[in-house]
Order: structure tokens, then sequence, then C-alpha cells
């Protein structure tokens, strides 16, 4: 039976929660192994469910019916009756050294036409073992507690007895993986899923490809389980191996570190390329140390960079900025690239922007041709020439009579190869000693006319002192029977860089910071080798006489090994990090802004009665830490309380600002520029209605008042209108009279977010750092309390 993707996809989609009407507690009673769950299955009849006629036969001999999964997914997960089967799928999957069919179950409820909940599951179609299941419900009454009522510790437990329910034969074949799914952050919001990974042990090693992976929820229900083992696999014995410093010794031989330069993506202000040292994981055999991933920059698209550039100095000048008119623009493509003869323009566009990343003013003609033999169309040429310097940016051809067939190539590798260097040559003389060529693997194109592919893929790399420019691209196609170049993109950003290589630090010290980065995992990974008629075929001729037909998938024998490695895995980093290659520092790949692998600790909270509070609001860097000082007495400024404010409603994460939005923005206030590290927050208060511009000052250092906060707070609950009216909410406070926003203090004294100080709100007093973070924690305790369920009619 085919198993239908499309379906299924969407089923996994729409099952990605619930189980909060499905407790944990409810999902099975017994530590059944999978052959007594088989022997149920043949005893247990089928309850509800609609689906494939009973009557019909399954054209694959399985030992468990249709009935039978859907009465083992009933037992394993306790499937409410109200839970109809509205669909299943029998599929075959290809295991390491053979296969498995596995049931797919579709159970659906709904009341009155409206969907209100599904729960997918996967049943071994020979053992009866619980493969995966996934449910998502419709419950408007629920609503998440905070803080959670579950955490990761609890969920863990809760996972373990799962397991010791569902797969009892595994249990003493997992090891908790502590990193994975681990959130580095502290939840900031109730609605939590803890995600639990237990990785396949063999030998006492972790297999980390096999697990069992479970989704628990911050109130305790399993709401995904999956299954990921494959009992075919062999794993190789070892006698000896290398140790945990012997593989780190060599590891560190084996990582060459490549200088690129790269983009912080939300930079604020001006956007300025960053010189960093790249560092790809890599692998290496755990008997012999041989390396076996490949980090190297060098290696790229099935090919490997040249050691030097096209030519040793530029071939030509940059061409001056000027206008182009569309008749130099075109006669530049006809001049640089063949036309057919009958080519008509049939189409011209001239446009001007501004660069997003730059600022620089850009202007480009947009040309098209299009082909025709006796008055019909047979193929079409698009080009992009730069409108101040006529540099051609991209030219593309295309004749439909080609239909992707291709004719006997009159042009080799080797010719092709030497056209796409010539080419840019031309077309790129002022970059020539900046670009290298990417010489590609031979293999890709052995089999060229039996794979019906004509064409050459070429690609060229941009260095800049040696340096990866990694936005830069630069692309050549070259038909294999006409030997033209069908296809040339050169995306060259326009950033200014260094005019002498910039002093780096030695590639030593980069290997160093990047192992602190790594750790160094031991684990086994597959590796997969094809044989066809008795000899070797490498994977990628294997894929292309699949491709062509030449060959069946049955006609191949796949022998799959396994194989001990130690490999680099990254580090548990709340952030993406690069190395800067001048100062040695670690930056944040977004913003650019130094940071470092472990984050300050403050010293001086150890013991305070707002420890947790104020360890939140640093993980989250609405406060900072200065020489390991949080200085929770300190008084909190506006911009740091906006800024905690912000992070509260949106669950920890920042206002995120295309550059070209913040370059094309105006502040709302005049001591808040667009290059504050408060501008985004300040901004998106404003958005919020959380603040006014007023009289158009912030005042980011200014000091707060607990008056000025508790109508902050209140305006974040949304509740500062309601609070205007006063006589709502009286408040019998004995500084009532000194207070501005009496409806405001009253609702934050009534919900415990602030408390009174015998029996006085102290409106005018400055709010400490200390006590900023606890109003904030109770905040978001009262925002879930607050939550309403909408009233069903």
């Amino acid at each position: 039976m085919r198993n239908d993707k499309r379906k299924k996809l969407a089923v996994l989609l729409s099952a990605a929660m619930l189980m909060s009407v499905l407790p944990a507690s409810a999902f099975a009673d017994s530590n059944r192994t999978p052959a007594e769950w088989s022997k149920l299955a043949e005893t247990t009849p089928a309850s509800g469910g609609i689906a494939m006629d009973e009557g019909s036969t399954v054209p694959v001999d399985v030992a468990i019916t249709k009935s039978k999964a859907e009465a083992l997914a009933r037992q394993y997960v306790s499937i409410p009756k109200e839970y109809v089967l509205q669909g299943a799928n029998l599929s075959m999957e290809l295991l390491a050294s053979g296969k498995r069919n596995a049931w797919g179950l579709d159970f659906v409820k709904k009341v009155n036409g409206k969907h209100l909940g599904s729960v997918y599951v996967r049943i071994h179609a020979d053992s009866g073992q619980l493969l995966e299941f996934s449910s998502y419900s419709d419950n408007a009454s629920s609503k998440p507690s905070y803080p959670l009522k579950v955490e990761r510790d609890d969920a863990q437990q809760i996972a373990l007895r799962f397991i010791q329910t569902i797969a009892a034969d595994y249990k003493d074949s997992i090891q908790y993986n502590p990193e994975y799914g681990l959130q580095l952050l502290p939840p900031l919001t109730g609605e939590v899923l803890h995600t639990l990974r237990y990785d396949r042990m063999v030998n006492g090693i972790p297999y980390v490809d096999n697990y069992i992976e479970l989704e628990v929820d911050s109130e305790g229900h399993v709401r995904r389980y999956s299954l990921q083992w494959d009992h075919t696999i062999e794993f190789p014995k070892i006698d000896a191996m290398l140790t945990a410093k012997q593989a780190d010794a060599k590891l560190r031989a084996a990582a060459a570190p490549q200088l690129a330069y790269i983009i912080p993506y939300n930079v604020q202000g001006k956007k300025m390329p960053k010189l960093s040292y790249e560092l790809l994981p890599i692998a290496i055999d755990a008997v012999t140390g041989e390396l076996k991933g490949n980090g190297n920059m060098n290696t790229y698209r099935a090919g490997v960079v040249s050691v030097t550039p096209l030519t040793e100095k530029p071939v030509g000048e940059e061409p001056r900025s000027r206008t182009i008119t569309e008749k130099e623009a075109v006669e530049a493509v006809r001049a640089a690239f063949k036309l057919p003869a009958e080519a008509e323009l049939n189409g011209s566009n001239y446009s001007e922007q501004t660069d997003e990343s730059t600022g620089r003013a850009e202007a480009f003609w947009n040309l098209n041709w299009t082909f025709k033999k006796d008055g019909k169309e047979t193929g079409s040429t698009s080009a992009s020439v730069n409108g101040h310097t006529g540099e051609i940016r991209n030219f593309n051809t295309y004749a439909y009579s080609d239909q992707g067939q291709a004719d006997i190539p009159k042009v080799s590798l080797e010719q092709a190869s030497a056209l796409a260097i010539e080419t840019v040559k031309k077309q790129l003389p002022w970059l020539t000693d900046e670009l290298y060529f990417i010489k590609p693997d031979p293999k890709q194109y052995e089999d060229m006319k039996r794979s019906g592919n004509g064409r050459f893929y070429f690609s060229f790399v941009h260095k800049i002192h040696g340096a990866v420019i990694e936005y830069d691209s630069i692309n050549v196609t070259i038909d294999s029977s006409s030997g033209e170049v069908v296809n040339y993109d050169a995306y060259l950003t326009g950033y200014e860089y260094p005019a002498k290589a910039p002093a780096v630090i030695e590639k030593d010290k980069a290997v160093a910071s990047w192992l602190d980065y790594y750790r160094t995992q031991l684990t086994y990974r597959l590796v997969q080798q094809f044989s066809w008629n008795g000899q070797p075929l490498p994977i990628e001729k294997y894929k292309l006489m699949l491709a062509a037909g030449e060959i069946k998938g049955d006609e191949v024998k796949a022998i799959t090994e396994a194989e001990l490695v130690y490999q680099l895995v990254p580090r548990l980093i709340d952030e993406a990090l690069f190395l800067d290659a001048e100062t040695g520092g670690w930056r944040n790949r977004e913003t650019g802004e130094a940071t470092q692998l472990e984050k300050p600790k403050a010293k001086d909270i150890e013991g305070h009665w707002a420890q947790r509070q104020l360890e939140l609001m640093v993980a989250y860097k609405a406060l900072d830490v200065k020489n390991g000082e949080v200085r929770p007495n300190e008084a909190v400024t506006r911009g740091e309380l906006i800024k905690m404010l912000v992070l509260a409603r949106s669950s920890g994460h920042s206002p995120v600002m295309a550059s070209a939005d913040r370059m094309a923005a105006k502040a709302s206030f005049n001591d808040v520029a667009t290059d504050s590290s408060y501008f985004v927050y300040v901004e998106s208060a404003l958005e919020q209605n959380l603040i006014d511009v007023g009289d158009g000052s912030f005042n980011p250092s200014g000091k707060v008042t607990r008056d000025e906060m508790a109508e902050l707070i209140v305006r974040a609950l949304g509740y500062n209108a309601l609070a205007n009216y006063d006589h709502i909410f009286k408040a019998s406070f004995k500084d009532s009279a000194q207070i501005e926003n009496k409806g405001q203090a009253a609702i934050v004294v009534g919900l415990q977010i602030m408390s009174l100080s015998d029996g006085k709100f102290l409106p005018k007093k400055q709010v400490a750092r200390g006590e900023a973070s606890v109003a904030f924690f109770r905040y978001l305790q009262s925002r879930a309390e607050l939550k309403e369920a909408p009233i069903r009619m």
C-alpha cells in the first residue's frame, strides 16, 4: 500500500500538541513486551472508527492487521471513545539492513462538524510496538500557570515512567541526553513543552541517531512520543580506541580554521563586515584518528577551491560610475554573451534603489529577449546590467526545445572550466586577484548523457586578504553541447574593506577557542556503500544511474556499516556566535556585540530576597552585570524598566527590526537614537501603547517611581483605561492623597504585584533593580492567572 506522504505530513503538522485531556498516567497499564502486545492484539476487538473495509486485504504480509493496530493504539494511548479512526496507511520503511512495515493511524474528535482534537499513532506492523504518537486538542478551558507546575527535572520522571510502561524492553538500553532540548533561558510563560531525549547505548557508547524522544508539557502530560530505533544495525567490536585526551589532540591537529568576512544580520547602525575565524565541526575515526568529517571551508559544492586566485594581479580596472543608456546595456550583453540572430528585445526596465545593507544608490537595466522560428517562440534570454557601470550582474538564456535533454557532449569538463574562468576574467577583470575557482569533482559529470544533464556548473569564491566573503557569489553554467554560457550570475556586495590585511590572532589560538566552543562526543554513525554486479558503485554514480532509469533500486546491494567516531558538536549556547579574528573574542552573530561563552554571574545577589527574579532579568540581559555585580539595591533606570516590560510581554524575545528599517527609521524620542541599545525596546513599547511620546524626550537613564511603574504594569495587563475610573478601585492606603495613579496602584497591590510598606504605597519612592525584577516576575504570574477561556454559548 502506497504511503500518502502529503496526508501524513498534514497530520503530523496538526498533531503537535494535546494530552491536556489525556494524562500520562492513563496511557498504559502494564509492562508488556512487544510480543505480548502482539498476542494481546489477536484477542482484542477493534473499537470505533471508520476507514478501510475490514474485508479488504492488504497486499503486504504483516502480523498486525489494521483492526489489531487500532486496538493496540487505543491500548497504548488510551484514546477516548469519541476519537474516531478517520484514516489508516501502511508504509514500508527502509532500515540499515532490511525494512519495517508500520501502520499510521489518524484519530479525530469532531463535535457538530468542528475539529476538536486529533491523535496520530504509528504501530510496528509486525511486532505491535508503539513507534510514535502525537496529538492535538482544542481545549479552550485550559490555561497555563506560571511558574511552571512541572519543571524539566519532574518531566524526566514522567518520561521515564512512560517509557517503562510503553517500551520496557528499551529502558536498559538508553541514557538520558541532558543537553538535547534544554532551554538555556528560564521560561517567561507557562506554555512550555519539555523536549526530552534518551539516546541508544551500544557497548556503553551513545548512538545518537537512535533514541526515544518525548514532549512533556508544564502540566505533566506526555504530548508526543517517538521511538527511532534500528535493530538491523551491526555495530563493530572495538578492542581498543583512542582515549578522550588522544582524540582531543587529534582533533586539534586536524582542525583548520578559515578566515571569513561575515555581516551581523541585525546590527545597529550601518552594517560593516567583521573578520571571523570559522571552524566547522569535524570528526575522526575513534580507532585510527583518521579525519572523517571535512570542516575545511575550501570544500564547496562537490569541488575544491583553488589554492591560488585566477590571476596574481587584476587584469583590468573597475569601470567608472556614469549613466548607462539602454542601448549601452544591450550592447554590453551582446558583446559578452552569444545571442541568437533572431533574438528580439521585447522588454526593458530601468530601476533605481538604495541598497539596504550599504546605503548606496544602485541602478539596473533589466532586459528580456525572445527567440522565434517559423513564427513560434523557441526561447528567451534575460539579463541585468548595472546602470552606473555597465557591469553585467546576471545573464540567463533558455531554449524551449531543450526540454532538459542532453545531446552528446561536445566540450569536455576541462574545456568548459577554461571557458568559465575566461568568462569571469572578462566580466570582472578588476577582481581576478580575489576570485578563486572551485574545481568540480569529475565524478558528477561521468554520466552526463545518461543522466540527461547537459550542463556544467561552476562557482567562484571571493576572498579579500585570504578571507572568504561569505555573502558574495559568482556562478557560471556552460552548455555541454554548444559550449556556450547559458547562465552567469555575479552577486557582489559593496561593503568597504581595509586596504591592508588586518593583524589576526594565531591559528592555534583560534583552534583553542573553537575547541572551547565545541565539545567532543564519542558516538557511532552509519556509512553506506553500494555495489552493482559485484562491483563497487560510488554513491554519486548510483544516484545518476537510478535517476536515469538504468538500474533499479533492488539491483543494487547496499551495505550499511556503523563506525565509531569522535566528533565535535556545539556546546549549549543561548546565542549564535562568531570568533573575532582580530581580537580573539567572541561576538554575537546577530548584533556583532562582544559576548562570551560563559555567561557572567552576579556575585552580589547570593541570598538576596530577590535572587531568583534578579537571575531571571540577568539571563535575558534586561539588567547588566558589571565587574560581577548586578547592584540589586541601585535604582532601576527607565531604559532598563522598558526593556524588562517588552521582554516580559514577548516571552523573552527581543523585538526584531531589519537593518533597512532601522536605517530608514526615525527615532520617536530625541534622546533614544537608532544606535541606542534601548532603541528597539522603546519603539516597541511605543507601538504597543505602553508609553507616550509626550514632549519628545524619554530620558532612558532617568529613575522610575513606584507610581510610574504601577501605571506601566497596568498598561501591560491591558487595564489602564479601566483603572482611570479610580472610583471603581478605591485604595485605602495611608498615603492615597499622594498617589497620582490611584486606580493603577490599587490594581497592582490587589494582584500582589507590588506591596505596601506599613500601609503606605510610597508613590514617589524610586524603584530599585531588585524590586523591579520581583514586580515583573509577579506580572508574569498575574498575566497567566488572568487569562480567560472564551465563553461557549
